[in-house]
């Protein structure tokens, strides 16, 4: 027990060290933090900072000593990361930075004691470690120390930089102009289980400009309207681009129509299905964001599976000549419970007729469930409706079914020559047809209910945000906000369509 005035004790072991951080920060966890002076407030972060940077130097020490031992393979794991993810309960990624970090600081074990001492942030020592890793070895750990000495006095960010740039031009080896940092160049899209993903990466200065350029001349505001992040307009510039390039390459014949949403369903679903609205409801949704389904291709499949315990129900009543549908919870009996003791070769020949049996019925199932007048054909052009019900092929897979004809398309394009949106003047490769009406609100795909809207003002203003499109009698249209407290008239009349 310490004195008044007096700092506590130091842990004498890891434990002790390890409860009296998870004291420390339940304390502020639990604390009425709002009660406390801004000074105060101030003086927990900067503190909770400087743990931070703590933190990250001592699961770097911590870390290195277990992978140098292959701690992982005690509890069967094939690598560290592996052992990270599974045993603290963390994200790949979050495993591959802290298997970063291990190695950065063990490569600059000048930024290591800084962290450990609390004198750079984590954010800081990373630029630092990344700006002398482009030197030469032999200057790297000269730099950090230079660096770290700079980051102590009070420069900031933007004249470490400065200064790590100064130090590589007089460090540097002559250019043989073969270092541009292609070799090291690579994309990385990772995939989360609903399907959005998180994109990372190094680029060459060839592709970052390109990219660049990509960004900038489809990232820009759409209007008044567009209330899109600087972060949102640049993602939603990639999917355009990425959207344009498959359009023009794959399918330009559909003016830019890239979409097809796979309407998957079994059998056994197909067959429990009271009708269309609610096929469609079931199966139509979860694949495609809202409006997706405005401009795309549908492909029906029917999937199936082979149940083996009525296959054995069926062989076992056709064998025994008994009548299936009487017989169809009849359990199968073995050939000695019906014939006494016949011997092996009676059992042999009966397990040989059985398998024979079961491939004719395999067979004539497959007759009757699939093909354009099958089961699954019968039950899913009877059932959904369109486009769900397109013509079938050979269980069951649908031809691909547009939602809107391509000379009906055309005659939109035609007509409106551009996005319809008050004010937006996108052209038609970077369009697709809208219903004014709904389909599901009983909207008709022809002309009068068509116009051509950007994948902004489609997918996002009108779709996720809940703006209403109005065409008028004369061509022209207006544009209403979701609270309708804002209301857009569009420019004149579009061209007449020939």
């Amino acid at each position: 027990m310490c004195l008044p005035g007096q700092p506590p004790a130091p842990p004498v072991t890891a434990g002790e060290a390890l409860s009296a951080i998870s004291a420390g920060l339940g304390y502020l966890c639990a604390a009425d933090v709002a009660s406390l002076t801004m000074a105060e407030q101030a003086g927990c972060l900067r503190a909770l900072e400087r743990a931070q940077s703590m933190q990250t130097a001592a699961r770097s020490k911590v870390l290195a000593a277990f992978h140098s031992q292959d701690g992982c393979a005690g509890d069967g794991h094939g690598s560290t990361r592996t052992w990270l993810k599974w045993q603290t309960r963390i994200s790949g990624g979050a495993a591959s930075d802290a298997m970063g970090w291990m190695r950065r600081l063990a490569a600059h074990p000048a930024v290591a004691e800084a962290l450990a001492a609390a004198r750079i942030s984590a954010s800081w020592a990373r630029a630092v470690c990344e700006w002398t890793d482009t030197l030469p070895p032999e200057h790297r750990g000269g730099a950090d120390q230079i660096l770290l000495a700079a980051a102590v006095g009070g420069a900031e960010l933007r004249d470490l930089a400065h200064l790590a740039e100064e130090i590589r031009r007089q460090t540097a080896r002559p250019d043989t102009g073969d270092d541009d940092g292609f070799d090291d160049r690579g994309v990385h899209l990772a995939r989360t289980f609903g399907g959005a993903g998180k994109l990372g990466g190094d680029l060459t200065a060839q592709c970052a400009a390109a990219l660049a350029a990509v960004l900038e001349a489809l990232g820009k505001r759409a209007g008044p309207e567009d209330l899109r992040s600087k972060w949102q307009r640049d993602h939603d510039a990639l999917e355009e681009a990425c959207r344009r390039l498959i359009a023009a390459g794959c399918l330009p014949e559909r003016a830019g129509q890239a979409t097809q949403i796979q309407l998957l369903m079994t059998l056994d679903q197909l067959r429990g299905l009271a009708g269309a609205s609610a096929a469609e409801a079931a199966w139509a949704g979860p694949t495609a964001g809202p409006g997706y389904d405005c401009d795309a291709t549908i492909v029906p499949v029917v999937t199936g599976h082979v149940d083996t315990a009525v296959l054995d129900q069926l062989t076992a009543s056709l064998h025994a000549g008994h009548n299936p549908a009487t017989a169809w919870h009849a359990p199968a009996t073995s050939p000695r419970a019906r014939n006494g003791q016949d011997g092996d070769a009676e059992a042999a020949r009966r397990e040989l007729a059985d398998r024979a049996l079961r491939q004719i019925l395999i067979a004539r199932a497959a007759d009757l469930l699939s093909g354009p007048h099958g089961l699954a054909a019968c039950l899913r052009t009877g059932l959904l409706g369109d486009p769900a019900a397109s013509v079938s092929l050979p269980l069951d897979t649908g031809v691909a079914t547009e939602t809107i004809a391509a000379h009906l398309r055309r005659l939109v394009i035609l007509r409106d020559r551009r996005c319809r949106f008050p004010g937006c003047a996108q052209p038609p490769a970077a369009c697709q047809p809208h219903h004014i009406l709904p389909r599901s609100k009983g909207g008709r795909t022809c002309l009068t209910n068509l116009l051509l809207l950007c994948t902004f003002h489609h997918l996002i203003a009108v779709h996720r945000w809940g703006w209403g499109i109005v065409l008028l009698p004369d061509g022209t249209v207006t544009a209403i906000s979701p609270d309708r407290s804002r209301t857009l008239h569009s420019h004149g009349p579009p061209s007449q369509a020939a």
